[in-house]
């Protein structure tokens, strides 16, 4: 299968060896001329034929029955959500569903044992979940549309993304449903080489391109690449979208344009369409975010030995950090490492003033207060202290290379000795691949998150946002947001002890330890960080 190359400056850089990707393997089968002549048609109405025809139905019908009877179970207290046919469903002892290998799933969650206090096992106590599970349940004039959008050969949309992992995550789940809104094919979506991150990954390094297609062939016919027919194609490029864009203005913007001439190129896709959309592209967010989106072979592989190495020794913390130099500079906030640290900050801040993304007229200490700025290792340590969690725990630390290096998790590593990172548990040789590949290894540190007992972001950023959502989709992973604008007030009061910081601590995140949490219509909430009700229902 032909590798979609990466584009460096020209969004129109496409390669021009794109090869016509083929039509389903069914359309052989469709489409076969038959062979030979046919063979004559009995008479079916002579009387010996007729008798026979008779006895052939009544025994039919008579096995059908005894069919019916033994191995279709009556049940009073029918489901009312379905589960997608393209979701693989099983039945466990309960009696409820559960997703199989189509989608990422984590190792299943430690039961607690051992000589705890009652606050430690609160700590790792997980929540009920409320009995909402997975729910794809597409309305039937979806599928019916399907059957026309799946077999589009004439429009086509080509989406280039770009930013860290997760960021492109979001672009990609958003290129799907606006091919599904304009019924065109889609071309797998082309990674352009951020400046930030530099790394020249394609989709197929990071994704698993043939799953990708497959899981959506019910949706969207996603092609490798585009045809050799459409390569002279006059090529419409769009990079200005406005925020928040609903499907009838994608509809009345491009629909038009694009059955002229059969191809459309977007970029600068980030966060623009709505969060608010209809039900049946609401669950074709989460089926791309939570099926389709699988990460590539090798990096399953890497991700899940290192996640088995935490999990075998018992419960863990999985820890985002969010503390890179980039992350300094664009959030205009200090790190906490002293002078020397803040002064380079601030003067790599003032070459480079476009990259501070927002509230450019905030001082830092505002910033902070105001929970714009990520939790530094000291105050991470003392959120885990007073929410209960033991001094022994395990503690998995992701995120990108820390600015200050080991100093930056000093505080963090004295108070919980237990830290490990992806370079500590991987073995010699294991990480070479990938060390200049931030996508993958924030793909590593995915897969080992997702794994957790606990999960705890130190910023409010895109990886926050997915775990979240895919925590509570396959399986309602114990998930605590930080609520930096009320609490870090306490952590300026020297008078406060440490026993009333705990109680305010547990009180300010008491609902926000992974119960589900309904998506409201608020334009900022992401049915991909809140599925449900849109993806989820009771069972």
């Amino acid at each position: 299968m032909a590798r979609v190359r990466n584009i460096k400056n020209s969004p129109m850089a496409l390669n021009p060896s794109f090869l016509l990707f083929p039509l389903s393997p069914f359309s052989s089968l469709l489409f076969s001329p038959k062979n030979g002549r046919s063979p004559r048609t009995p008479r079916l109405c002579s009387p010996p034929n007729f008798s026979l025809l008779f006895l052939s139905l009544l025994t039919f019908f008579t096995l059908l029955g005894f069919l019916t009877l033994f191995f279709v179970p009556v049940s009073q207290n029918f489901v009312s959500c379905s589960v997608s046919s393209v979701i693989p469903e099983t039945t466990d002892d309960d009696g409820g569903s559960r997703l199989l290998k189509i989608a990422m799933v984590p190792l299943p969650a430690h039961r607690v044992v051992g000589n705890l206090t009652e606050e430690e096992r609160e700590f790792w106590q997980q929540p009920s979940g409320e009995n909402y599970r997975p729910c794809l349940d597409f309305a039937i004039g979806y599928r019916r549309e399907s059957a026309r959008v799946t077999r589009e050969t004439r429009k086509f949309l080509v989406v280039v993304v770009s930013g860290g992992l997760n960021r492109v995550r979001n672009q990609i789940v958003d290129a799907v449903v606006i091919a599904r809104i304009l019924e065109a094919a889609l071309v797998v979506p082309v990674l352009q080489v951020d400046h930030v991150w530099g790394d020249e990954s394609g989709f197929s390094d990071i994704f698993d391109v043939e799953h990708f297609i497959r899981t959506l062939q019910s949706d969207v016919r996603v092609v490798s690449s585009l045809p050799s027919t459409h390569l002279v194609s006059r090529q419409t490029v769009a990079t200005q979208l406005p925020h928040h864009v609903h499907p009838l203005w994608i509809r009345a913007r491009f629909l038009k344009q694009l059955k002229q001439e059969g191809l459309l190129v977007l970029k600068g896709l980030d966060s623009k369409l709505s969060k608010n959309l209809p039900p049946d592209l609401q669950k074709l967010r989460c089926k791309v975010a939570f099926h389709a989106l699988r990460f590539a072979a090798p990096i399953r592989e890497l991700g899940n030995r290192l996640a088995r190495r935490m999990w075998i020794e018992g419960p863990y913390v999985a820890l985002h950090m969010r503390l890179e130099k980039d992350v300094w500079i664009r959030t205009g906030c200090l790190t906490g490492l002293g002078p020397q640290y803040d002064a380079i900050i601030r003067r790599e801040r003032d070459l480079q003033p476009e990259f501070l993304t927002r509230s450019l007229n905030m001082s830092h200490i505002r910033r902070r207060l105001a929970g714009l700025c990520p939790l530094n290792a000291s105050e991470m340590a003392r959120l885990l202290k007073a929410l209960g969690a033991p001094k022994a725990a395990r503690i998995y630390i992701a995120g990108g290379e820390p600015f200050g290096g080991a100093l930056a998790l000093k505080p963090l590593v004295e108070e919980f000795p237990n830290a490990a990172t992806k370079d500590s548990l991987a073995r010699e040789g294991e990480l070479v691949l990938y060390a200049n590949r931030s996508s993958v290894l924030a793909a590593i540190d995915y897969i080992v998150s997702l794994s957790s007992d606990v999960f705890v972001p130190s910023y409010g950023g895109n990886m926050a946002r997915a775990m979240q959502g895919h925590r509570a989709y396959v399986g309602h992973g114990k998930f605590i947001k930080p609520n930096k604008q009320l609490m870090l007030p306490f952590f300026e009061e020297a008078a406060v002890s440490d026993a009333e910081f705990s109680s305010m601590m547990k009180k300010l995140h008491l609902n926000l330890q992974g119960q589900p949490e309904l998506r409201t219509n608020d334009r900022a909430r992401d049915v991909v960080a809140y599925p449900v009700p849109e993806c989820m229902c009771k069972h």
